[in-house]
């Protein structure tokens, strides 16, 4: 208990201090609040903590209800191929990086991906989904749900 919750406690003190790893914790100068106060007194800091609020609300509303909803969905199917099909389907995406979800993103919402030529080939203009800055929280809990939906299934 005391080495696996009391002593990485320890790490903690660099956000008080300018930590050099040169010189480590031992010899790094200790600054206090200066960090916290200077995070805080930034301009950026309304946005990022409306874009922090916004993001976990996004998630809390639709990401948190949809594992329960598919395992209850799930525990309805009569077929056990069929519902192990799905489980290992949907429990997949929990096994990747977050690097290869962001590629494969790319690969399907970037400007040339899979869904833009979809758009365009049902004669409708292509839609800008990873640089339009108002679809950025929609498309981050997206890949959350892809991501981490069949993980949560196994939980519940």
């Amino acid at each position: 208990m005391i080495l696996f919750k009391y002593v990485p406690l320890w790490g903690l003190i660099i956000a008080f201090m300018d930590y050099s790893p040169y010189l480590g914790i031992l010899h790094s100068e200790w600054v206090g609040l200066e960090h916290f106060r200077r995070f805080f007194a930034d301009s950026d800091f309304i946005v990022l903590f409306r874009n922090t609020m916004g993001i976990n609300l996004l998630s809390l509303i639709f990401f948190f209800p949809l594992p329960i909803v598919l395992s209850l969905l799930l525990n309805e199917v009569r077929n056990n191929v069929f519902k192990r099909i799905v489980q290992s389907i949907v429990y997949l995406p929990h096994f990747l990086s977050w690097v290869i979800i962001a590629g494969l993103c790319f690969l399907l919402l970037g400007s040339e991906g899979v869904i833009n030529r979809l758009i365009m080939a049902s004669g409708m203009q292509p839609v800008d989904f990873l640089t339009n800055p108002k679809l950025f929280w929609v498309v981050l809990t997206a890949q959350s749900i892809w991501k981490e939906a069949g993980w949560g299934t196994v939980i519940f």
